[in-house]
């Protein structure tokens, strides 16, 4: 499994900097509530990458190259999100992911708008995708995963429940490194999530 490495965080005059503002509005962003951040145990405000790239994003600001590529690397290597609007199959395998790999941060969406908005913010390493999502076209969601950068291009595992010859070839020219046909094997995923965390 990958070493853990130091997290990147801001300080209110780091934020401030990045933002060009002073430092006084971005501890009242944070004071608000707007920004989402913690305090060290002298009192310092701290902000994630991740969250400080959300913030500016909702509130269509310029992000720094240096944010995005610190933002990026927030997870990359030791998260996994979980796409699956079957939540019984979601959670069981959730929970044994969890189970078998201590450190791994899980995340889990139940439809395509939902899965983009935790892409978007969680920048997962690995997403573990059912193609069959309602409302969403798992194709266009997996082709985007893998070649926008803001995604950070996670390593994406697709689970398969239609029966079509052509989907396993079409799955793997979009981006997809594996396919699971259901019903799927929690051990083959797991060692292939293992797999992933040794790469």
């Amino acid at each position: 499994m990958n070493k853990k490495s130091r997290r990147q965080v801001y300080s209110a005059l780091e934020v401030a900097r990045l933002c060009n503002v002073v430092n006084q509005t971005a501890i009242n962003w944070i004071k608000a509530g707007h920004l989402k951040a913690f305090k060290t145990p002298g009192g310092q405000y701290r902000v994630y990458p991740e969250d400080l790239e959300s913030f500016m994003r909702g509130r269509k600001m310029q992000i720094p190259q240096e944010l995005l590529e610190a933002a990026s690397l927030k997870n990359q290597g030791k998260s996994i999100l979980i796409v699956d609007d079957d939540k019984g199959l979601n959670s069981v395998l959730a929970k044994y992911l969890e189970k078998n790999f201590e450190g791994l941060e899980i995340f889990q969406a139940f439809d395509g708008f939902e899965a983009g908005a935790r892409c978007s913010q969680a920048k997962p390493g690995c997403v573990i995708l059912d193609l069959d999502l309602p409302g969403v076209d798992g194709f266009s969601l997996c082709e985007r995963l893998s070649k926008d950068e803001y995604f950070g291009k996670p390593a994406i595992f697709l689970i398969l429940s239609l029966q079509d010859e052509g989907l396993e070839e079409r799955a793997l020219s979009l981006g997809a490194q594996k396919l699971f046909k259901k019903p799927i094997s929690m051990d083959a995923v797991a060692e292939r999530v293992k797999a992933w965390l040794e790469s």
